[in-house]
């Protein structure tokens, strides 16, 4: 049973040497009860102390590593059953299924790595590629991971059966660390030796929630520390019950055999790809670390990717850009001066409109602690005073031929304190909705 924050401290060596980063002893227990510190932290815990604290010094979820050339894919680490009890921390890593019978795998993977969309700010890609022995010829997988290697910097999952494969397979790996694609009862010594050999994190595969913590703590007598689970479920219902069980087992339980990232196959348990792609976002919700799809297109690849950047958002933290002074359609002397706050779709959302229309303008963004407007403006945190900060800061006097600002129409009520802020400035009042702009500004340049 895990240990309260008290309980870690009185086996700490309570020296508050701040080695450990954290300003005392006390903190650093607290940092460890919540699972957001590792014991290894601290110089000076004894040893007798280790063994008591090693379940209040691990995450539930173990944190899970695939790397190739500096690239990662990183799962586990979660510490909490919903994201507004605090947050969820590693997106789950996408990846796209591809066979060593498939002609073309250096295009393919090349396509698949070139995907990349910005997504209010953020950089939204596939995480990797998981390559299939179909053929059961380990050169040929290994000529398939090499092709795939070439044309990629993905961090990769090997799916096979025969160790053989595997030794093949990383004899072209270029100093990949991928994931081994799964021990069951029959292969689960063979392949933990082989994934030992190669310091590889280890898939098992068992037929419920007993087998498969069976084969993860065998896998971990064998020596493999990094594992993850597949407890064999493909279907909507399976998947998700089982999911949710696991990771309640290891959050509220402190379940060890089964605190691991759970991989899922969402096209095995569907008949077409419009249902892979409805399966692999309950995946992203209810609780994947990893996901392998088996269709790549990219409008699926990018509704995915948008719905796990929404899910593993800090709901504590909004989504905000720098605040500053924007250049859109290069703004002349005379082009007007919208204001926004840093919110990032608000941001986005009047940028793109006004880039859209081809029209000029300085985009001034006020710093609102990441809110919208109408958040912002409630919160105390867009006001008179802000927005004449930023313009100051911005020195947006400078840039401008007329002084004249354009606020949100949601803020009208500022115009009058914003004039008293800004004495020989022009205060206009714009649309509410980004959407109106561009006729807003054609109306009055």
């Amino acid at each position: 049973m895990a240990l309260t924050g008290l309980q870690i401290y009185k086996l700490l060596p309570q020296t508050n040497c701040k080695e450990c980063g954290f300003p005392t002893c006390l903190a650093f227990a607290m940092k460890l009860a919540a699972k957001q510190a590792e014991l290894k932290a601290c110089p000076y815990v004894s040893e007798a102390s280790k063994s008591q604290l090693e379940a209040a010094s691990q995450p539930p979820i173990r944190l899970i590593t695939l790397s190739t050339d500096g690239r990662k894919a990183v799962a586990g680490n979660e510490i909490v059953l919903f994201r507004h009890e605090k947050t969820f921390f590693n997106p789950a890593p996408i990846f796209v299924r591809v066979k060593d019978t498939d002609a073309d795998l250096a295009a393919k993977a090349k396509e698949m790595n070139a995907f990349a969309v910005d997504y209010v700010g953020i950089k939204l890609q596939l995480s990797g590629v998981a390559i299939e022995n179909a053929s059961g010829d380990a050169n040929k997988f290994a000529a398939a991971v090499d092709a795939v290697r070439g044309a990629s910097d993905f961090p990769l999952i090997l799916i096979a059966k025969d160790p053989a494969a595997f030794e093949a397979a990383m004899a072209k790996a270029k100093g990949a660390v991928p994931l081994f694609y799964a021990a069951d009862a029959s292969n689960v010594a063979a392949l933990a030796a082989v994934a030992k050999k190669f310091n590889a994190p280890l898939a098992v595969k068992g037929d419920g929630l007993d087998a498969t913590a069976a084969l993860a703590e065998q896998a971990k007598a064998a020596g493999i520390e990094d594992i993850v689970i597949d407890p064999g479920a493909r279907d909507f219902l399976g998947t998700l019950t089982l999911a949710t069980q696991i990771r309640r087992l290891a959050v509220k339980k402190n379940f060890r055999a089964l605190g691991y990232p759970v991989i899922t196959f969402p096209g095995e348990g569907v008949s077409s790809a419009d249902e892979e792609l409805v399966l692999a976002a309950q995946h992203i919700g209810k609780y994947a670390g990893f996901v392998v799809l088996d269709h790549f297109t990219p409008a699926s690849a990018y509704a995915l990717l948008v719905l796990r950047q929404n899910i593993y958002t800090d709901p504590q933290k909004p989504i905000q850009v720098q605040p500053g002074l924007y250049e859109i359609n290069a703004p002349k002397p005379e082009s007007p001066v919208l204001v926004t706050t840093n919110f990032s779709i608000t941001y986005f959302s009047i940028s793109n409109e006004v880039e859209g229309a081809g029209l000029p303008a300085w985009l001034m963004v006020a710093d609102a602690e990441g809110m919208s407007v109408l958040t912002a403006w409630a919160a105390g945190k867009f006001d008179a005073d802000r927005i004449a900060k930023a313009v100051k800061t911005t020195n947006v006097e400078s840039k401008i031929s007329r002084k004249r600002l354009v606020l949100p129409g949601h803020v009208a009520v500022l115009m009058g304190e914003v004039e008293e802020a800004l004495p020989g400035w022009q205060i206009d009042v714009g649309p509410r909705e980004a959407v109106d702009v561009p006729a807003y500004m054609k109306l009055k340049p």
